[in-house]
């Protein structure tokens, strides 16, 4: 079953939560205030966490913890503006991933006087010390609903299902490459940004895999310039100039039913598609726009969405008065929210915006087209590439399973950046160190207005025509 409630959370901030509540074996405590992805599903994501100091503390042992309700009354004047919510954590040293009786008390002691001061949904937490964390929501009335999923992007991404904990031991995880692993990804959804050469093939992946829900989200149709290299694809679509998304979810209806795919007619730069994106628990971004990068990335911090990333080049060069293939590269990005982003590893940068939006609207003034297309330096509108857009959109769904059901020999971490060389039959690697990272202001926003933080993603004036 698909969860109705979920809270997201960064790997740093995560990190920092284990840091201070798994410390000396006795019970601490910290509030998280959450912001809200947009709807109809409520999905929360982590903006802040308040550190309740050990010494601040009147008691502090291995199963109790006492706190001063200045730090709650500090979370409200936080939360209380942008009508966001709390939750108060606290750690179980013990390792038993249940509410009490006395966390039950608790907070119908205490959430009662976060809802005078204003209304919202609040709840509850408790960590253990593996990190695993369960939550519950309660409405004004204090009916309570437990959280069905947290989720913690980090260099692995950890989920914690909420009907999976018995008697307060969470179930094994899923190994790898199991029908376990379908089982789950079929309870998730993700996010597939452009649907054409990589990105075809990526959603086509992403649905067999059993992804329970997958967004898809392009604003261009079928072309017969394309038919080598867009899976599913059909002459008939190109000649009818069928939408690619919509193609797309035709075919995965075809042997995942209805329901599953979701077509976005449109650039991520628009209200409708940051929305539906918003909703979803991943993102596989295969744009070759900079400005549709741009947007996955503030995205993902935004809603706190883990991002994989692709891109793959042909670079030429001359020799001896002919053009010759001096690489066939490819790379793949995991952006984890809190990480360096797209933007500070040098994906894209506001140069290039700048050259690709005049490009787009005064062609004359910026020709480039040989340098556009997949080979550099040769204009052909129907490169027979599917063969590295396969090998490049095959690492980028890899490198998500391998960050939820973790068997690399090496540390993820040491995976920020991957590329390779099929012309050197070669491989690099980088970590999240090796980026020098910016600080980053819409981390956690949520849906709060205007969306991303950008002016032209207002909503609309209610007295409007």
């Amino acid at each position: 079953m698909k969860p109705e409630r979920t809270l997201a959370m960064a790997g740093i901030t995560h990190t920092a939560l284990m840091a201070h509540l798994i410390a000396d074996g006795n019970e601490a405590a910290a509030i998280l205030v959450c912001a809200r992805s947009p709807g109809p599903r409520q999905r929360l994501v982590v903006q802040h966490a308040i550190l309740v100091p050990y010494d601040a503390c009147p008691v502090r042992k291995p199963d109790a913890v006492v706190w001063p309700g200045s730090y709650i009354e500090e979370a409200i004047d936080v939360a209380e503006p942008e009508g966001l919510t709390i939750f108060l954590l606290h750690s179980h040293p013990g390792g038993w991933l249940e509410f009490s009786h006395v966390d039950d008390e608790s907070d119908a002691r205490v959430l009662p006087g976060i809802f005078e001061a204003f209304e919202s949904c609040h709840g509850s937490a408790i960590m253990t010390p593996d990190g695993a964390v369960r939550a519950r929501l309660y409405s004004t009335d204090m009916t309570m609903q437990p959280v069905d999923l947290v989720i913690v992007a980090g260099d692995d991404i950890s989920l914690w299902w909420d009907d999976a904990i018995v008697d307060g031991v969470p179930a094994e995880r899923p190994l790898a490459f199991t029908s376990k692993m379908t089982g789950e990804l079929g309870r998730l959804s993700a996010a597939v940004i452009g649907v054409s050469g990589t990105g075809s093939i990526a959603a086509e992946q992403v649905a067999r895999l059993g992804f329970g829900s997958v967004t898809l989200v392009d604003p261009d149709t079928v072309e017969r310039k394309n038919l080598n290299r867009i899976l599913n694809s059909t002459s008939k679509d190109a000649d009818q100039s069928v939408s690619k998304v919509d193609m797309f979810s035709d075919s995965v209806a075809s042997h995942r039913g209805g329901g599953v795919a979701i077509s976005i007619a449109d650039t991520l730069g628009t209200r409708q598609a940051i929305e539906a994106v918003g909703q979803c628990d991943v993102i596989f971004c295969c744009v070759d726009s900079k400005e549709g990068r741009m947007y996955a990335d503030l995205v993902g911090s935004a809603f706190l969405l883990p991002l994989f990333d692709v891109g793959v080049t042909i670079p030429t060069f001359i020799n001896e008065g002919r053009i010759a293939i001096a690489d066939v590269s490819g790379r793949i990005d995991y952006v984890q929210p809190g990480g360096s982003t797209l933007s500070d590893r040098g994906v894209y940068t506001p140069e290039g915006l700048r050259a690709e939006y005049l490009q787009r609207v005064d062609p004359e003034a910026y020709r480039d087209e040989l340098a556009a297309g997949y080979i550099k330096g040769i204009l052909d509108e129907t490169p027979s590439v599917i063969t590295l857009n396969m090998r490049a959109a095959s690492a980028l769904v890899e490198e998500f399973i391998a960050r939820v059901y973790p068997y690399r020999h090496e540390p993820n971490a040491d995976y920020a950046r991957s590329e390779f060389s099929l012309a050197a039959c070669d491989q690099e690697h980088y970590a999240e160190d090796h980026f020098t990272q910016q600080e980053n202001p819409l981390l956690g926003r949520g849906a709060a207005e205007p969306l991303l933080g950008l002016p032209q993603f207002r909503p609309p004036r209610k007295d409007a025509a």
